[in-house]
């Protein structure tokens, strides 16, 4: 038997029928620093919550063109080491 958890205080549970016609509700509570637990049959199964941007962006491809340089015998054979 699976017993539903109990919300958060700043979480909001509602069911998944709810959660399809009530979307741009939730969405603004969410905006509000407000969570949704969406659940189905009382059973949580997912977390709404509002988007954080990473905390370092990623860089673009090619960022560091020719900032890396690669020694020209790279790949010579490295002698003694078997």
């Amino acid at each position: 038997m699976v017993v539903a958890k109990k919300p958060l205080a700043n979480q909001h549970l509602v069911n998944v029928h709810q959660a399809n016609i009530y979307l741009s509700q939730l969405l603004q509570e969410v905006e509000q620093a407000q969570e949704v637990v969406i659940a189905r049959l009382g059973v949580p199964i997912a977390r709404l919550v509002a988007w954080q941007a990473p905390a370092q962006p990623v860089a673009a491809p090619g960022a560091m063109r020719r900032q890396i340089a690669l020694a020209d015998d790279f790949d010579a054979p490295l002698d003694g080491l078997f």
